[in-house]
């Protein structure tokens, strides 16, 4: 691995929300005009970060993308019950995909949910339409929970996440 993955800094909210932001809508995940809304959540990682650990990928001095790490349910947690940790907003940069920055992102934080000794298993939402990333849940050991599939956007039923769990 020719990359670093570190928390964030705060000199790198700002680049970091974009590389995020541009993830998903050069991806086509923002469709139900929550671009507005979603958008300037992903761009937050000032908040992300007051309430959660937000991880990067660096190389030398360039982000190749990022993830929130919920240690436990609160503020940032969409639907992690007591005892599990949360992977939110995974990101990796379009010129650094394939190179494995994304499930680096994704072992910090199962790697992280396990040294905290108390936490029961770790979970995550996330679209049809982002296979690439299942298939890195998949592979390390996360299963689909399709129970706890949820919706976001009630005024839209037919948008759906999809939860991943894995237990520790």
């Amino acid at each position: 691995m020719d990359f670093l993955i570190r928390e964030v800094l705060p000199t790198e909210y700002a680049e970091l929300g974009e590389i995020t932001a541009h993830a998903y809508l050069q991806d086509g995940l923002l469709t139900f005009g929550e671009a507005d809304w979603y958008l300037g959540e992903l761009k937050n990682v000032a908040k992300r970060a007051a309430a959660a650990d937000v991880l990067v990928a660096v190389e030398q001095d360039r982000l190749l993308g990022g993830v929130t790490f919920v240690p436990s349910p609160g503020p940032m947690a969409d639907l992690a019950r007591s005892g599990e940790a949360e992977i939110r907003m995974l990101a990796v940069a379009h010129a650094a995909r394939g190179r494995g920055v994304g499930e680096a992102l994704v072992r910090a934080c199962v790697d992280r949910a396990r040294a905290a000794g108390d936490r029961t298993g770790i979970v995550l939402s996330t679209q049809p339409l982002m296979r690439t990333a299942h298939r890195i849940y998949e592979r390390l050991g996360f299963t689909r929970v399709p129970e706890r599939d949820w919706n976001p956007i009630p005024e839209h039923p037919e948008f759906t996440l999809l939860t991943y769990e894995l237990t520790l």
